[in-house]
């Protein structure tokens, strides 16, 4: 069974940056494309930004837009999500995802294995 091992999360002020890291642990894992997913308190589960593993192609949320850079690294089956300029908003549990279905979507549903989340929170 995969897993997805995220780490980087933490407390950081209002503008900062934090650099969320995310690696399966079976590098013959080759997922069509890997994402993340945030759920603050209260909230549901919403798509933050994807990446296709092979084409490096990315989406984000209208929400972290220029702020947020999703990057991968195909030797080490990881994914990376770069976040700065960081607002009390952006506080939540951050969650790594996966599939290897080749879908458009974004819905949490379409992701087939997930990480434990790493909590993220943003002070004013």
């Amino acid at each position: 069974q995969v897993q997805l091992v995220e780490s980087g999360g933490g407390l950081v002020q209002a503008g900062g940056s934090l650099r969320l890291s995310c690696a399966a642990s079976t590098r013959a894992f080759r997922p069509h494309d890997m994402g993340w997913f945030r759920q603050g308190p209260g909230k549901e589960r919403e798509f933050v930004a994807r990446i296709t593993m092979s084409g490096g192609l990315a989406w984000y949320a209208d929400s972290v837009k220029g702020r947020f850079t999703i990057s991968r690294d195909n030797a080490k089956n990881a994914v990376y999500l770069q976040m700065n300029s960081l607002k009390v908003e952006d506080t939540a549990i951050y969650y790594c995802a996966a599939r290897n279905k080749i879908v458009t979507g974004t819905s949490p549903e379409s992701y087939e294995y997930w990480g434990q989340g790493t909590q993220v929170t943003v002070s004013s």
